[in-house]
């Protein structure tokens, strides 16, 4: 999934840790720099790969489908490993642990960068998934660990400032790099970057665990199924388009992906230090809550992957004005970020939450309406920032709603977990609206190119390239009349799709202010300290 913003209860992961131990001002400030360098990575590489896909299926002679398991493989092993990493850090050390990341995410940048195949280039992404897995909640594990409680919230001020920052400039660079040279240099740039914080982390960062014995058997079981699960469930929608769900290798996905998700919460309920407590989710808070970031999170992930592609492959702008056209969403959310934490305080996290996503949703339907040749500035940017002011209002609320629905002792699981789960939104809700785009686009593109009367060799040459949607090319043997026809019927029908894509993600949203409006702030939350 693509990150633009801060994701949920990624404070809290910051705010719930153990005590500090006793650390200068100097080793305080190396710690902050190592957190947010690392904590970059994954939020630059998350927002670049959008901006790059078109060149990368151009580049690489790939289809729509394989573009999204080059997103997908690195959601998924992220989104299923994330509390895993966690754990290993509280075991073997936090320091080791990030370290680890980082040099793993940096080795698997190199691979993607030097990807001759969308094969490769998707088996790196993965290995880069395993990488951020580990760096991502170790960054936020150093800063609790080193910081006192009572200086958290100040360092976590300054964590989330320059996360926003990396958020917005990471498009840009990448997009302006893709431009200049190549879609490569969107993944080496990772590189000095990785060097940097690993030179940090080894000389100034000091090792930090849990005490001996307090960390708990580890739920590899837990970890293993819920990547199968959502392995199989994401390949099958993902692949289903051009196999067929008759396919023998579809639907062994789909059972297997379904079967280890029940199998999963078997296990869950056996563990004794589970990925997914269970008993969390008896509390009508947490779960109101969680379910609530499942369906905001899938309305922005899904949606917002598809916006690049319409931006640069039918609108026509470069890679570097698509990287700068979520610009305004990032800032929307950088500068509310302390008002919508003060609407808590003032009204509950309820209302908010009702709220914001409602607002979401009306930026999703201002973003299903431009056409062939529209305006960035008069048909995309009302939706965009509009989309930015409903997500500034509902994230910090949710962020409470989580946090207060558990006691302190499980505050660092659930923060974790509905991490997890926006992850998993994102990751299951571009796999889906793929299939639906796919189920609109090749039907209007079948019955446009008919209707133009294109020559029988044309109008199978395109139709053989139908798996790149929006990237189809020109056939050589089509002239100029033709080649009008094909572009249009091409551009018309991503539209198509793209417009189902936005009313889907307005259901998602106004779902999830639905489920704010029944479950959040009724139920009786757990005592707090």
């Amino acid at each position: 999934m693509t990150q633009t913003a801060r994701l949920p209860c990624e404070e809290g992961a910051m705010r719930h840790g153990e005590a500090a131990p006793g650390a200068d001002e100097s080793c305080k400030r190396w710690v902050l720099a190592a957190s947010v360098l690392g904590s970059s990575l994954a939020f630059v590489d998350g927002t670049v790969v959008n901006v790059a896909l078109p060149a990368i299926q151009r580049s690489l002679d790939a289809s729509v489908y394989q573009a999204q398991w080059v997103v997908e493989s690195y959601a998924l092993f992220l989104a299923a490993l994330l509390l895993v990493g966690g754990a290993l850090g509280d075991r073997y050390g936090r320091r080791r642990v990030f370290a680890l990341g980082v040099a793993l995410f940096g080795v698997a940048s190199l691979a993607c960068a030097l990807s001759q195949t969308v094969q490769q280039l998707i088996v790196a992404r993965a290995v880069q998934g395993l990488g951020g897995a580990l760096l991502v909640p170790g960054s936020l594990a150093l800063i609790s660990a080193t910081f006192p409680e009572q200086e958290r919230g100040r360092a976590f001020g300054t964590w989330a400032a320059f996360s926003g920052v990396t958020s917005a400039v990471g498009p840009l660079l990448g997009g302006w790099l893709v431009d200049r040279f190549s879609w490569a240099w969107a993944f080496a740039v990772n590189l000095p970057l990785v060097a940097l914080v690993l030179a940090i982390a080894w000389t100034r960062v000091p090792e930090s665990r849990r005490a001996q014995g307090a960390a708990g058997r580890l739920d590899l079981r837990g970890a293993l199924l819920a990547t199968l699960g959502l392995g199989g469930v994401v390949f099958a929608f993902i692949e289903a388009p051009t196999r067929g769900w008759a396919a023998p290798e579809v639907l062994a996905a789909m059972v297997l992906g379904l079967a280890a998700l029940v199998a999963f919460v078997f296990a869950e309920q056996r563990h004794p230090n589970p990925m997914l407590p269970l008993r969390l989710l008896r509390q009508a808070d947490f779960a109101g809550a969680n379910l609530l970031t499942l369906l905001l999170y899938a309305a922005l992930g899904g949606g917002l992957f598809y916006v690049p592609l319409n931006l640069i492959q039918v609108q026509g702008l470069s890679a570097t004005a698509a990287g700068a056209a979520l610009l305004p969403f990032v800032a929307i959310l950088f500068l509310l970020s302390r008002w919508a934490g003060g609407l808590v305080d003032r009204h509950g996290a309820r209302k908010p939450l009702i709220v914001g996503p409602l607002i979401a949703g009306a930026g999703f339907a201002l973003l299903l309406l431009p056409g062939t040749g529209a305006s960035y500035w008069l048909h995309f940017l009302p939706g965009i920032a509009v989309l930015g002011l409903g997500m500034a209002i509902a994230i910090a609320p949710l962020t409470t709603a989580v946090m207060n629905a558990v006691g302190p002792a499980d505050a660092g699981t659930a923060s974790g977990v509905n991490n997890a789960m926006s992850r998993v939104a994102g990751l299951l809700a571009i796999a889906v609206f793929g299939w639906v785009m796919a189920l609109v686009f090749e039907p209007a593109l079948l019955g446009r190119l008919r209707s133009g009367a294109l020559p029988a060799p044309v109008l199978d040459a395109v139709w053989e390239q139908r798996a790149r949607l929006a990237g189809i090319e020109v056939p050589a043997n089509a002239g100029g009349p033709a080649a009008a026809v094909v572009r249009d019927a091409v551009h018309s029908a991503f539209v198509a799709g793209y417009r189902w894509i936005m009313v889907l993600s307005v259901v998602l949203a106004v779902a999830s202010a639905g489920v704010a409006a029944l479950w959040v702030g009724r139920g009786q939350g757990a005592p707090r300290a």
